[in-house]
């Protein structure tokens, strides 16, 4: 059976994001998180909300897919659509402490333009 706390973390996150609040995103990280993506290579807190912060491709829609969550680890898919039309599906995979997010590891997937792959 799947951690209802550590999935209500991961909505938390996903949905700090498409409100753009900052706040509730800085209280669910751990002190000594990680970020890694295609671009960045297990970067600390500070420069995450340095690189990744507020710049966050105007998300308009933030829809959840899946979560699964097993011991202290979840992955997460979700699909994104930006005011200008563009669109994309990623996979992350959290760690956490406790309930809090130790490490974020995304999987970008297909970028599209207006229905049109990127």
């Amino acid at each position: 059976m799947q951690d209802t706390n550590l999935t209500n973390v991961v909505r938390a996150y996903l949905g700090a994001y498409e409100s753009e609040n900052r706040e509730a995103v800085e209280t669910l990280l751990a002190d000594d998180f990680t970020f890694t993506s295609p671009h960045d290579d297990a970067i600390d807190k500070a420069t995450y909300f340095e690189r990744c912060w507020p710049d966050s491709d105007a998300r308009r829609d933030h829809a959840i897919e899946s979560i699964v969550v097993e011991g202290e680890k979840a992955f997460v898919t979700y699909r994104c659509a930006t005011a200008n039309g563009k669109s994309f599906r990623n996979t992350e995979f959290l760690t956490f402490k406790g309930e809090r997010i130790a490490s974020v590891n995304v999987y970008f997937g297909a970028a599209y333009q207006d229905g049109v792959l990127m």
